[in-house]
């Protein structure tokens, strides 16, 4: 299948895919004229890093553990490769830290709004 044939089975743009194509997530064959040609496997593989993005891993996460997940019926399943626990716990703790900053500010802002409130109009 071509580039807008992949995009629609997998509702994502042509853009997105060749940014994909560019980290290395996704690998189509060229034909003779240049084209690209994408099988069922790259539908998987699209599938695959759209739930690992929303999972908050970084593309070049992605890159190093795509290879390491399959399809289980609708659901996506890693499998024990090599740091795959090591990435996604190293991801996991960014995250944490990530939100444990952003409820930071958020009590920061939440004291100011309060003090605001308090003031006379």
């Amino acid at each position: 299948m071509r580039i807008g044939d992949l995009a629609r089975e997998t509702g994502v743009s042509r853009r997105l895919l060749r940014y994909y194509e560019e980290q290395g997530l996704l690998r189509p064959r060229r034909l003779a004229n240049g084209y690209r040609e994408y099988g069922d496997a790259d539908v998987a593989a699209v599938r695959h890093i759209r739930t690992m993005l929303a999972a908050g891993l970084p593309t070049a996460v992605i890159a190093r553990l795509l290879d390491c997940v399959h399809d289980d019926g609708d659901r996506m399943v890693p499998t024990a490769c090599p740091g795959m626990v090591a990435n996604l716990q190293r991801e996991r703790r960014r995250i944490a830290e990530n939100i444990e900053r952003l409820q930071t500010s958020q009590r920061a802002l939440d004291t100011m709004l309060a003090t605001v409130h308090q003031q006379p109009r």
